[in-house]
C-alpha cells in the first residue's frame, strides 16, 4: 500500500532538493542577528534581573538551535550549492553549536543510512535495546541502559556530556580532515569563550551561557528523540529493511505550531527530511503541503510526544516500543 502512495516520489521531490541562496542567505540574517542581540541584552539585563536574563536565554537557546539547523543542513550539502560554502557555514556554525562539521556529518549520514535497520544501530542515533537483547544483557548493561534511558540523565546531563565532551574527541579512525576541523572547532569555541570571558567577566559569560546551552542541548536532545523514538516507529532487520519505509514510517512528523516550526527550522517534517536530506530545511513544509502522500502519516503532537517517555524497549513481536513495566510482565512470562 506504501508503494503505491509513495511511486515516483523522487520525481516529485526533486524540484525542492534546489537551495536558493536568497532563502539561505536571508535565514542566515534572520537566525544569527537576533542570537547575537538577544545573547547582547541578556547580558546586560544581568544588572537588571537574573529572570529577565533566563527569559532572554530561552529565546536565545531557540535561535541557537535553528543554527544548529543551518548546520545540519551544510552537513547534508543541502543549504548552498557550493560544496566550500556549505563547509564554511557548517563549521561556523558548528564553533557555535559545539559540532564538529566534519566528524557530526560522518556520523549523522551512517544514521540516515541506517536508521530503522537492527543490525546497523549504534552510531548517530539513540542507544535502543530490543526485548531479547535487554533480557539477555548482564545487570551491568541492564543499569547502564536504564540509566542512559532516564529523562534527568539524557535530556540534563545528555547535553552536557554530547556537546562539552563527547564532540571534543575525534573518533576512531577519523580522516585527517576531519580530525583538524575538529581541532579547529575546539579552537574556535575555547577562543570565544576566553574573549568574552576577558570582555565581560567569566561570571556574567556563565550566567548568561549557561542557560542558553542549556536550553538548547536539552530541545535539541529532545527533538532528535521524538524524531524517531514514538510507539509504532519502525525498525526492521537487514532482510527487510526497507529506505522509504524506514523515512515515511520510523521518522516522525511532529505537528508544532508554526512559530515553533520556524524556530526549529521546520525539522519537525522529519519524515520528509529523511526520504531526502537534500531538501533545505525552508523547503520542506511547501514539500508537505503540495504532495497528499507525505501528509497520510502518523502525526505526533506536542501532547502525544511526552508519552514516548515510557517507551525504552523495542519490542519485535509487536513492532513496538514498550516501557519497562510491560517488560517486566513479558520477563515473568518466559519465566513461568
Amino acid at each position: 500500500m506504501l508503494q503505491e502512495k509513495t511511486g515516483g516520489w523522487r520525481k516529485k521531490i526533486a524540484p525542492y532538493e534546489k537551495s536558493r541562496i536568497k532563502h539561505s542567505v536571508w535565514q542566515l540574517f534572520n537566525t544569527l542577528l537576533p542570537f547575537f542581540l538577544l545573547w547582547y541584552l541578556a547580558y546586560l539585563s544581568l544588572s537588571l534581573s537574573y529572570w529577565l536574563t533566563l527569559a532572554l536565554a530561552v529565546l536565545a537557546g531557540g535561535f541557537l538551535i535553528r543554527i544548529f539547523i543551518i548546520f545540519h543542513d551544510c552537513c547534508h550539502s543541502s543549504f548552498f550549492k557550493n560544496r566550500l560554502a556549505n563547509e564554511i557555514v557548517g563549521t561556523i556554525t558548528g564553533i557555535l553549536t559545539y559540532c564538529p562539521y566534519h566528524q557530526w556529518r560522518y556520523s549523522h549520514s551512517v544514521h540516515h543510512a541506517s536508521s530503522g535497520n537492527l543490525n546497523k544501530r549504534g552510531t548517530g542515533d539513540i542507544w535502543t535495546l530490543t526485548v531479547d537483547e535487554y533480557l539477555s544483557a548482564s545487570p551491568l548493561k541492564r543499569l547502564a541502559y536504564r540509566l542512559y534511558r532516564n529523562p534527568f540523565v539524557m535530556f540534563g546531563l545528555g547535553p552536557i556530556y554530547i556537546f562539552l565532551i563527547d564532540y571534543r574527541f575525534n573518533r576512531k579512525r577519523a580522516g585527517r580532515k576531519e580530525r583538524l576541523n575538529t581541532y579547529l572547532t575546539n579552537l574556535g569555541i575555547v577562543s570565544i569563550a576566553c574573549l568574552l570571558c576577558w570582555a565581560i567577566g567569566w561570571q556574567a559569560f556563565l550566567l548568561v551561557q549557561g542557560p542558553i546551552f542549556f536550553v538548547s542541548g536539552a530541545v535539541g536532545v529532545w527533538l532528535f528523540y521524538v524524531q524517531h523514538q514514538f510507539e509504532e516507529t519502525y525498525f526492521e532487520k537487514e532482510e527487510d529493511w526497507d529506505y522509504v519505509k524506514a523515512a515515511l514510517q520510523g521518522s516522525s512528523y511532529y505537528k508544532l505550531p508554526k512559530l515553533l516550526h520556524w524556530i526549529t527550522g521546520n525539522i519537525g517534517y522529519h519524515h520528509i527530511h529523511h526520504l531526502s536530506p537534500r531538501i533545505p530545511n525552508y523547503n520542506l513544509e511547501a514539500v508537505h503541503n503540495h504532495h497528499p502522500f507525505l501528509q497520510d502519516v502518523k502525526a505526533v503532537t506536542i501532547a502525544s510526544s511526552f508519552r514516548s517517555l515510557r517507551f525504552r524497549i523495542w519490542n519485535e513481536q509487536s513492532k513496538s516500543f514498550i516501557g519497562f513495566r510491560e517488560l517486566r510482565r513479558i520477563s515473568v512470562k518466559r519465566n513461568v
